[in-house]
């Protein structure tokens, strides 16, 4: 949440370089993305439906925070410590369900790195989410 509270609209457009991923597409990635990995292990997590990157960061971040409280409801309501090792289909592959969950959060993480050097880049705040930045004292 504190990177995607990061945001400002007239950021969402900052790439590292033109024709890369935006702050903004890059928020409603790990946004939509976690809907996407909850109905691989049977949850039922939506995301409004919109074709594209909302234009206001208070959207992506609202959007996202309900996103993850679903998820959490779902998978308190729904899965089981038997239920988390059994096998669903990953890209083709047999993966537990545990395990495609633990990637939700890899694949958050990736991409908040990616986010937290585009906030940098963009003059916004970069806060700490994995340590301290350069800013609070980190190294």
């Amino acid at each position: 949440m504190q990177v995607l509270e990061s945001l400002t609209d007239d950021k969402l457009d900052q790439a590292i370089v033109e024709g890369h991923s935006t702050l903004g597409w890059l928020g409603w990635h790990i946004t939509t993305s976690t809907a996407f990995f909850a109905e691989l292990v049977g949850l039922d997590v939506t995301v409004p439906t919109q074709d594209s990157v909302p234009k206001e960061a208070a959207v992506i971040a609202q959007t996202y925070k309900e996103v993850s409280e679903k998820l959490i409801q779902e998978i308190k309501q729904k899965l089981s410590d038997e239920k988390m090792m059994e096998e669903v289909d990953q890209f083709g592959r047999q993966t537990p369900r545990g395990a495609v969950l633990r990637d939700v959060i890899h694949h958050q993480t990736h991409h908040r790195g990616q986010m937290t050097v585009l906030l940098r880049q963009a003059g916004l705040h970069v806060p700490g989410v994995m340590g301290p930045t350069k800013e609070q004292g980190g190294y």
